[in-house]
């Protein structure tokens, strides 16, 4: 027989479909919170070449220094530097939300977490840039030995001198929100995806090359330093670990807010009456029609009574007259 669904189960289970309409101006806030926090969090211009400075010392004493050739690879071949600069101007806003789009239309089950982790990661990322503003190296003195490619190949794209925001909207971004680098962690993310979810080789592919070559676009441009890309990832890890309570305190705010605006709530609304049952027995319901077990069919005319053989009316009750 089938059996009654509970209304609100979907709900409470965690599984009601998201929809677009509500997903959309909730990733459009947040990227629109986090541009905002990235102006607010410009900091002072010394301190932060202050910071540039000291993750140069730190790399020289743990021997890493990947910036310098990678930067004067991509500033000697245009055939290289020219194609980096558009990677890193546009990739970092085209990938991640089609990445998004994709999980959202064909891998429903996995992406709220997906999104929970990318939002909570770049919250974190925002405290990052507030707490410590940060010069890049094309930013710093030209003794120091870096060129800003994205200058020098201004020419090929759309970006302007300042920064890789389109021409005359360089003072509308923080250029000193380098640390962490949020291209590493979101292209990793979108690896990440892609290595889950893709179920294919190719799609495996790209979520392995796209954070690598990213890594190495950020340093060449010199738009980061390693430990900046260092940075991000930790960033996604920390993101990682606080997507399970981000969830449920979404869940206890939704089921909040849901107790006190039941018309708003999923499954039926408030002022409308539960569908009524015509057998319900140990949570199974029976349609129109449908015998529960055991019931025999009266095949009498209306308005005559059937017969009670003794075996149904029990030891007790009289023999039928004969």
């Amino acid at each position: 027989m089938p059996q009654t669904e509970t209304p609100g189960t979907e709900a409470a289970s965690g599984t009601a479909r998201l929809r677009w309409w509500t997903e959309l101006p909730l990733l459009v806030l947040v990227y629109l919170c986090y541009s905002a926090g990235r102006l607010l969090a410009r900091g002072d211009v010394s301190t932060a070449v202050d910071h540039g400075l000291a993750i140069l010392r730190v790399e020289k004493l743990l021997y890493l220094n990947a910036e310098h050739p990678l930067n004067r690879l991509f500033t000697a071949h245009a055939w290289i530097g020219v194609p980096a600069d558009f990677w890193y101007a546009s990739l970092h806003y085209l990938v991640t939300p089609a990445i998004l789009v994709w999980l959202f239309r064909s891998r429903t089950l996995h992406y709220r977490a997906a999104r929970t982790w990318l939002m909570a990661s770049t919250s974190v990322g925002l405290i990052g840039f507030s707490l410590m503003p940060t010069c890049p190296p094309r930013l710093l003195s030209a003794g120091h030995g870096f060129v800003d490619t994205m200058a020098q190949y201004s020419s090929y794209g759309w970006w302007g001198g300042e920064a890789s925001a389109p021409r005359g909207m360089g003072g509308m971004t923080n250029q000193y929100a380098a640390m962490p680098s949020l291209h590493v962690g979101w292209a990793l993310w979108c690896g990440v995806m892609l290595w889950r979810h893709g179920g294919t080789r190719l799609a495996k592919t790209a979520g392995v090359v796209y954070p690598l070559v990213t890594t190495l676009v950020v340093m060449g441009t010199a738009n980061h330093y390693f430990l900046d890309a260092a940075a991000g990832a930790a960033v996604m890890g920390v993101g990682l670990l606080l997507t399970p309570w981000a969830m449920r305190t979404a869940d206890r705010a939704r089921a909040w807010f849901a107790s006190r605006v039941p018309a708003l709530a999923p499954g039926l609304p408030a002022d409308s009456p539960a569908p009524s049952a015509s057998v319900v027995s140990g949570g199974c319901q029976t349609s129109p029609g449908e015998r529960i077990p055991r019931q025999r069919e009266s095949r009498l005319r209306p308005g005559v009574e059937p017969d009670v053989s003794p075996s149904d009316a029990g030891e007790g009750a009289p023999a039928a007259a004969r």
